[in-house]
């Protein structure tokens, strides 16, 4: 499957690895398959960023998106935004509003139908915040800029190894029991569940839940959570007809033969997903938001501030999530 209009990805933090991440990916374009994407950001920055690790690129701005799929077979297409000093490793104010309007107006094209999905960049949430940037992070922007409250906005990270969402993300560890329902639950499971159809062609997508509590519980003998929320919550899954089974053992979820019993898994907090995923796809991860009106995929890294410029930083990231993107977005056009 193809996609008949290119990605749009956007720069996040010039002054990350975002940027030069880009360049790279555009280098392995052939060997890796990948569909036709254009960057909106500046391409002054994305030359100074491809220069620092030693890519002759050809980079050409375009003043729209349909000029990307003549370009890209030669050239990196930028769609400008604006530009900032480029400085690897040393984040400021310019560069941050530089990362939101790449934001915005790659959000803007995926949704008018001028792009086929979104990549976005790693972005500092800490820079953005200075300017006046309101939202978490980028997931909760993108999510209210399609109309979508948070709630139904679901994470999953995805790799070749495995695939995980987490029921609750950024909180305190000491906040999870109090966060999680049965309604919260089971609405996130049934948005994952859909996702795993739609944009990744699973017929009959098996969940896994996971256990709050060591031992899933053992039955209320450590804790409540696992039999009056997760099993009920599991229970409502399988009169919908979702293939959902748990409270499972967390410790026991994730080794091979585990793993090949099920499509997803469902963590209860944001370790318990991140920590497995990132021992098995470190380098390959892909940070997608299920329940969206459009396909929206990022790498599953920061900005890496500390290695920026220096040519160290490895690709594999942006390019699995350019990948799964035009997957993803493929498959949602040729199914309507």
């Amino acid at each position: 499957m193809t996609v008949q209009l290119p990605l749009a990805i956007s720069l996040g933090d010039p002054a990350g690895v975002g940027p030069e991440l880009i360049a790279a990916a555009w280098g392995q374009r052939e060997g890796e398959a990948l569909p036709p994407f254009f960057a909106v950001g500046s391409r002054a920055v994305i030359e100074a960023a491809a220069r620092s690790r030693g890519l002759d690129i050809p980079v050409i701005a375009i003043s729209a998106p349909d000029e990307a799929l003549a370009v890209f077979p030669h050239a990196l297409p930028v769609l400008e935004v604006g530009s900032c000093t480029y400085t690897p490793g040393v984040p400021d104010d310019a560069g941050a509003e530089l990362a939101l309007r790449s934001l915005e107006a790659a959000t803007g094209l995926v949704k008018q139908g001028a792009a086929a999905a979104l990549v976005t960049g790693p972005i500092a949430k800490i820079r953005l915040a200075r300017i006046g940037f309101s939202q978490p992070g980028q997931t909760e922007f993108v999510a209210e800029a399609c109309g979508i409250t948070p709630e139904n906005a679901v994470m999953m990270l995805a790799g070749p190894n495995l695939r995980v969402v987490p029921i609750t993300v950024h909180v305190a560890l000491r906040d999870v029991p109090g966060l999680l329902s049965i309604e919260l639950i089971r609405a996130r499971s049934a948005i994952a569940a859909a996702a795993l159809c739609r944009d990744f062609g699973v017929e009959n997508p098996r969940l896994a839940l996971a256990g709050l509590n060591p031992h899933a519980g053992e039955e209320g003998r450590i804790g409540s959570e696992d039999s009056d929320l997760i099993a009920a919550a599991v229970a409502l899954l399988r009169e919908a007809g979702i293939n959902a089974r748990g409270p499972l053992p967390a410790d026991t979820m994730f080794h091979a033969e585990a793993r090949a019993t099920y499509d997803a898994a469902i963590c209860m907090y944001h370790d318990q997903a991140l920590i497995p995923i990132k021992v098995l796809d470190f380098d390959e991860g892909v940070n997608v938001t299920l329940g969206l009106p459009i396909v929206r995929t990022s790498p599953d890294h920061g900005t890496a501030f500390g290695i920026a410029g220096k040519g160290t930083a490895r690709p594999g990231a942006t390019i699995a999530a350019i990948r799964m993107a035009g997957e993803c977005a493929a498959r949602r056009a040729a199914t309507g």
